[in-house]
């Protein structure tokens, strides 16, 4: 709770000239969260500054570059903030009629690596291992491909004569337009740092080729089939990690899983109205898809559950709860009228009250433990999930900001296309320092297992489409347009809800909005 002392030297350490007045009465603030009273004190604060017009003098300027806070204004924010919106139960008249068939289906469940701790690097020879690891880990997967001889080391290039064909594996450390505007590329492993020429030219294959290489990330792992030309490799082939064609296998039980994203409860944006309409849906409250929901079994939430605290700057003036336990609270207030029947899968995105390095652990237990349920599961970003038998990856999907805007063509308003780039990869963030992640001794964001359906987020754009079998699935959000998305051109998708139907196999898109 609130003491003046120290909300006056959180103000100070701010050094945004808010000056607290004598006056203001400590049992006034007594009882108040600390964190939502200075937010709401600079809001209060910004809202005044821009208040200030250009018909004032110097003098009036200078002043409103001060804000004074006495306890009118303190007893007028504490009134404001009592009145924000807090958690109400929901009130859900069932239909008598309706009679899920998937509470007689057996809860089968799996939750791959949840109880492995994420092993942080503590020197520069960890940070190495990191991407030894995964350079191992695609290069194993590379090697599989038939009717390639890939050179053990890189190093034994030294051996071979100029025109010798060659294939090797390695990671992408450099890209370039050289001055003949043929591409540059550096790839090395743990012996050697191999320099690699794709030319641009009218013919057809090389044409291919040189597209093909304007697409390579940093840091990705690839094969190269080229012949060497004295100190370089020119090349004629990229050789990707393989996936072959999938075939989901039929299941035994038929049931419909329901994909969620990017809710951001606590934000004045959340479609609460929208959601609530999905929640009385699910309980069997209206007429609307009712063979859908009488199979529904599992729901998978990826990322940004809430909207957080901090996240951005002036976060505070787009939240109608300032609290991140309060924005919690609302959540699980809302997911707490789900049938116990159905099992629900939250993992962290960006926004959620977690580390921001990936791979997250799931939410800390000093954020679920009055949230607990049998049916509630807080898991890992990523997650790799078998839901009676059905195997999912899920993903938030920070890193589709980095490969939309590095590899051409990709769009936000198709993130599908850009999911498929991450698959071809076989690595969810490919990009180091694309967005953050935290080297580990192992790096557990590699592809490893191929899922039957690639689940993620963040984009708030609602996108399907299948490679090679897999279902790739991009589950939107519940929140508004914001103002950052307007100014850079997003157009989101709110409240799709996408159900996958095991027994058709196939996704049903239903409009909540």
């Amino acid at each position: 709770m609130a003491e003046l002392k120290r909300i006056v030297k959180k103000l100070s350490e701010l050094n945004m000239n808010i000056i607290p007045l004598a006056d203001i009465k400590e049992e006034n603030i007594r009882n108040i969260d600390e964190a939502s009273l200075i937010q709401k004190i600079i809001e209060l604060k910004d809202i005044e500054l821009e208040k200030i017009n250009e018909s004032e003098t110097n003098k009036e300027k200078i002043e409103k570059k001060y804000f004074f806070l006495d306890n009118k204004k303190i007893l007028e924010i504490i009134k404001q903030i009592k009145s924000e919106k807090i958690p109400k139960p929901i009130e859900i008249i069932k239909n008598t009629s309706f009679k899920s068939t998937a509470i007689d289906i057996k809860t089968d469940f799996k939750i791959y690596n949840q109880d492995e701790k994420i092993e942080k690097i503590k020197n520069i020879d960890d940070f190495t291992n990191y991407f030894r690891n995964r350079l191992k880990k695609i290069r194993e997967q590379i090697i599989t491909k038939p009717h390639h001889s890939f050179l053990d080391n890189m190093e034994r290039i030294k051996n071979y004569m100029s025109g010798r064909e060659i294939e090797i594996i390695g990671i992408v450390t450099k890209k370039i337009i050289t001055k003949k505007n043929n591409i540059f590329v550096e790839i090395e492993d743990e012996t050697y740092q191999a320099k690699i020429i794709f030319i641009n030219s009218s013919e057809m294959k090389l044409k291919e080729l040189f597209k093909e290489a304007g697409a390579l990330v940093n840091d990705e792992v690839i094969g190269i089939k080229g012949r060497i030309s004295n100190q370089f490799i020119i090349a004629n082939e990229i050789i990707k990690p393989p996936i072959k064609i999938h075939e989901i296998k039929k299941l035994e039980d038929n049931f419909s899983v329901a994909f969620i994203s990017d809710i951001h409860a606590g934000s004045k944006l959340f479609l609460e109205n929208n959601f609530i309409h999905m929640l009385k849906w699910i309980e069997g409250g209206t007429n609307k898809d009712i063979d859908i929901v009488k199979k529904l079994k599992y729901i998978i939430i990826g990322g940004d559950a809430v909207d957080g605290i901090g996240i951005y700057p002036h976060q505070e003036k787009d939240l109608a709860i300032l609290d991140i336990y309060q924005q919690y609270s609302m959540l699980f207030n809302l997911l707490n009228v789900i049938p116990d029947y159905i099992h629900i899968f939250i993992l962290p995105g960006n926004h959620d009250a977690t580390q921001r390095a990936e791979p997250q652990p799931a939410l800390d237990e000093s954020i679920t433990k009055d949230f607990k349920k049998d049916n509630i599961h807080f898991i890992r970003n990523p997650s790799f999930l078998t839901l009676n038998g059905l195997n999912i990856l899920s993903y938030h999907g920070t890193s589709l900001d980095s490969i939309i805007a590095s590899v051409p063509n990709m769009s936000y308003l198709k993130p599908e296309t850009a999911m498929i780039e991450l698959l071809k990869r076989r690595h969810l963030s490919p990009i180091y320092g694309g967005n953050i992640i935290v080297p580990g001794l192992t790096d557990d964001l590699v592809i490893d297992k191929i899922p039957d359906i690639l689940h993620m987020g963040h984009i708030h754009k609602n996108g399907l489409t299948e490679y090679k079998g897999i279902k790739i699935l991009n589950s939107g959000t519940w929140q508004d347009k914001t103002e950052f998305q307007i100014r850079q051109g997003h157009i989101p998708t709110p409240c799709q809800l996408p159900i996958y139907d095991t027994g058709s196999n196939n996704f049903k898109i239903l409009n909540f909005s």
